[in-house]
């Protein structure tokens, strides 16, 4: 079982930058993709990035491509996501979450969740 906790939100203005964290408990962290999600207000929530088991391979949805990082840390049982060049549209609540899927990036297929993060991005 893997509980996850995530920080690092806050409010900025657009074009600034934030860094999110996802501390895992358990020491089977590295056995699981690690991925960042986001629902934003009246919306549904959205896959945002996913890293693999061993932090060599990533994916993103086309809206975050070339701003936003995923990272992980096996050694620190922590995932991260950077985050720049930040628009108001990224404005939500960010989840890190964790999956033994080798290939899915929805949301149904991700057993443990963090309680979420607020990112509000002003103009």
């Amino acid at each position: 079982q893997v509980q996850l906790v995530e920080s690092g939100g806050g409010l900025v203005q657009a074009g600034g930058s934030l860094r999110l964290s996802c501390a895992a408990s358990g020491r089977t962290f590295s056995s699981y993709r690690m991925g960042w999600f986001r629902q934003g207000p009246g919306k549904e929530r959205e896959f945002v990035a996913i890293i693999n088991r061993s932090g060599g391979a990533t994916s993103y949805t086309d809206s975050v491509k070339g701003r936003f990082t995923i990272s992980r840390d096996n050694i620190k049982n922590m995932a991260y996501l950077q985050m720049i060049s930040l628009r108001p549209e990224d404005t939500a609540i960010y989840y890190c979450a964790a999956t033994n899927n080798l290939r899915s990036t929805d949301a149904g297929s991700f057993e443990y969740w963090g309680q979420g993060t607020q990112v509000t991005v002003s103009s």
